[in-house]
Order: structure tokens, then sequence, then C-alpha cells
């Protein structure tokens, strides 16, 4: 009888002690997982950093894109290039149509991803900007105004005058980049009819000279 308790005994023990090595066993594989799982989530939060940052660095080289092909453009269709002599006027267009060139043979761009209700946004958007800008050439000054309103409306400083209510609606629907692409779209719109007016009023002023002249002379 004491034999055949002792045996049992051993018994009762070593499933104990197997019992302890599996649960032991299940306890170092969850926490070796849960490690695992903390490494490869600090890793996707590294890479989530780098990725935001070349997504911005593609956002800033489209932008510096666009500004240096407004800067040829201006140079192109600036007053000095028109009060020169024909040949370096040649030369000088020449020089900026390849700068032009290859400035163009960089392709930089940075996809938006958009729900359907922001891509609809967007397209209202654009439209908008679009019917003023074709009108440009029938009213200058109203057009002006026009574009200055749906500004006041993309910024977050006091504008100077009234802001387009609808529009501003409008932008607010768009994803975050696209609110960006559009005031800056906006910014240049405004700086090139600052430049049109500009030429427009000098040669204006060229034009009366000439005309005051030319009355001094018959005089």
């Amino acid at each position: 009888r004491i034999s055949a308790k002792a045996s049992e005994g051993a018994q009762q023990q070593q499933q104990q002690q197997q019992s302890g090595g599996q649960l032991r066993g299940r306890f170092y594989r969850s926490t070796s997982m849960a490690d695992r799982s903390s490494r490869l989530l600090e890793n996707l939060d590294q890479l989530e950093l780098r990725v935001e940052a070349f997504r911005d660095a593609a956002s800033a080289m489209e932008q510096e894109k666009e500004i240096l092909l407004e800067m040829i453009h201006n140079i192109q269709n600036s007053q000095d290039m028109r009060h020169i002599s024909e040949g370096e006027r040649e030369e000088l267009n020449l020089t900026a149509n390849r700068l032009m060139g290859r400035t163009l043979t960089v392709e930089v761009s940075v996809e938006t991803i958009r729900n359907a209700q922001q891509q609809e946004s967007l397209l209202h958007a654009t439209k908008m900007i679009d019917e003023i800008v074709n009108k440009l050439l029938d009213d200058l000054e109203d057009a002006k105004m026009r574009l200055m309103s749906l500004y006041g409306a993309c910024t977050s400083d006091v504008p100077a005058g009234p802001i387009d209510q609808k529009f501003q609606s409008v932008v607010i629907g768009c994803a975050i980049e696209d609110q960006k692409k559009i005031k800056r779209r906006l910014e240049t719109l405004l700086r090139n009819l600052e430049n049109s007016e500009k030429s427009i009023t000098l040669l204006e002023h060229q034009k009366s000279s000439v005309r005051q002249s030319c009355n001094s002379k018959q005089d």
C-alpha cells in the first residue's frame, strides 16, 4: 500500500511538472510574440515618419518646379525684354526656353488620397476657379476681385476684402493637400494679374509720354 501511494504521488508530481512546463512554454511564447509585435510596430512608426518626410520633400519639389516655371515665364514677358535689341531678346529667349525645357524634364507627382466627397469638392472648387479664369479678358478688374474673394476663403488671416462663403464651404470639403494646392494656384493667378496690370500701366504711361512729346514738337 505504501509503495502504491508513493508511485501515485510520483505520477502526480510528474504530471504537475509537465503541466507547469507547458504553462511556462506558453508564457514564454506569449512574451516573445509581444516583444516581436512591439518591435515591428516601432519600426512601422519610424517608417511612417520617413514616408511623410518623403512626401513633404516631393511636394516641395513640385512647388519649386512651379516657381521656376513662373519666374522664367515672367522674365520672358517682362518690360525689360521689350526694351532691348531684337538680337539680344532672341538670345535671351533661347536661354529661357532651354531652361524651361530642362525644368519640364523633371517629373514630380504626389498623389493625394481622397474619398468620393473630397474628390467631388475638388472638382467643384477647380470649376469655380476655371470659370473666373476664362472670363479674365472680358473684365480684368472684376476677375481680380473675384479671385481675391476666393483667396480670402482659403487663408486663416483676416482678408482685406470680402470672402466667397460658398467657395469656402467647398474648399473645406477638400483634402488638406488639395486645400494647399488650391491656395497656391490662387496666389499664382493673383501674382500674374498684378504683373499684367503693372505692364499695362507702364505701357499706358509710355503711350502718354509719347503723345505729350509729339504734341510738344507740334507746338
